[in-house]
């Protein structure tokens, strides 16, 4: 068997697919959504292409090692993310191959199906945005959720004036008050504040004990990240913006964080998902792996979370569910998914007019956020 092409299609916003197809017919499906870099991992494939066409699809980790390891300049988002997709795929089509799903292959589920956590929040405290929040609430809790996710949105400078944070703190405890002490709650800083500042932020959130508190500060500076965990009495989590093993050896080894959220599509793909999730064993670090974008990548979480004794639970937006693109889109009940029983990715895309032109559309990621002074910002 051998790769006869390699081709990609982007059916909608901020969701990108490569699709690899053999010569015997077997089709294998790959994600690699970039926010804000959508033109650079369309390059990035083609160039991948023309190393994977004639090859063996089975000898995945030695076509990752060949793709990682032949270029001089390693890593990088782009390069990782094209890699992550073409990793899926070619999983995809082991999992077709020998009529099994791909947790089978990492050595068999060990749970009975997949936990899962869902967006939602308060955007403000004003009449309107508090209805929009209850009935969206309602609706998610019809699917037993048990656990939920919120950010507090918008610019944060080095220090903001207290009724910033009260403003936000007052939101998330009346979130504490919806739910209940039985389900869980989570807050994305989004990397956008000083280490300062998120301990001043977090230190007003610890009476309603968040199940973790997400980014605090921007992902390069571990030793930042550090000194918010030491001074945090609830876990912190990190990592859907690492790259590869290396780029979370520092932060394990430091044990900077309680919860790691590497991203099947950026960190390199189910292969180097699975090793990631090995190495934080060790540490006694759980996953949580990150996914907010499209439902291919989703599903190549799934088969990982299930494989993985450290996994804790699953993110999921309403895009990953697969509406409108898997033709039996993944069903949440009690806040869980079952395990999936079909091979590899478990999925079948529905392939009627799938575009293949790129769509470069502004997206998340692409936005340019900036301060009152004019200069930037986190966003």
């Amino acid at each position: 068997m051998k790769i006869a092409s390699v081709d990609q299609y982007f059916p909608r916003r901020r969701t990108r697919l490569v699709k690899i197809t053999t010569d015997t017919g077997i089709v294998g499906w790959g994600e690699t959504t970039l926010e804000g870099k959508p033109k650079s991992t369309v390059a990035a494939v083609e160039e991948m292409a023309e190393y994977l066409v004639g090859k063996d699809p089975l000898r995945i980790e030695h076509h990752w090692q060949h793709i990682y390891r032949s270029a001089f300049y390693r890593g990088g988002n782009v390069l990782m993310t094209a890699l992550s997709g073409i990793d899926q795929a070619l999983w995809d089509i082991k999992g077709k191959h020998y009529n099994t799903p791909i947790y089978e292959l990492l050595g068999g589920a060990v749970r009975d199906r997949i936990r899962i956590y869902a967006h939602w929040g308060i955007r403000t405290m004003e009449e309107r945005s508090l209805a929009h929040a209850r009935e969206r609430l309602d609706r998610l809790q019809e699917r037993g959720y048990t656990a939920y996710k919120a950010g507090p949105g918008g610019k944060w400078r080095a220090h903001e004036p207290p009724s910033m944070v009260d403003e936000f703190v007052k939101r998330a405890y009346t979130m504490r008050e919806w739910v209940g002490p039985d389900i869980e709650l989570a807050f994305d800083f989004h990397g956008k504040m000083t280490p300062a500042m998120a301990i001043e932020v977090c230190d007003q959130l610890k009476g309603m004990r968040p199940m973790f508190v997400e980014e605090p500060v921007p992902q390069e500076n571990i030793d930042a990240l550090k000194l918010v965990s030491d001074h945090v009495p609830f876990p912190i989590a990190t990592g859907e913006r690492f790259l590869t093993r290396w780029g979370f050896r520092e932060c394990l080894e430091k044990q900077a964080a309680a919860f790691i959220q590497p991203d099947a599509s950026h960190v390199g793909g189910i292969s180097e998902l699975r090793r990631v999730a090995a190495m934080a064993e060790v540490y006694y670090v759980h996953v949580l792996p990150h996914c907010a974008i499209g439902p291919v990548a989703f599903s190549a979480c799934l088969q990982v979370d299930a494989a993985t004794p450290n996994f804790l639970a699953q993110e999921q937006i309403e895009a990953g569910l697969g509406d409108g693109l898997l033709a039996e889109p993944w069903e949440v009940v009690d806040g869980h998914i079952e395990l999936p029983t079909k091979p590899g990715l478990g999925i079948d895309i529905i392939k009627d007019d799938l575009p293949n032109e790129p769509r470069y559309e502004e997206e998340l990621g692409g936005e340019y956020f900036y301060e009152t002074d004019g200069s930037v910002a986190d966003w």
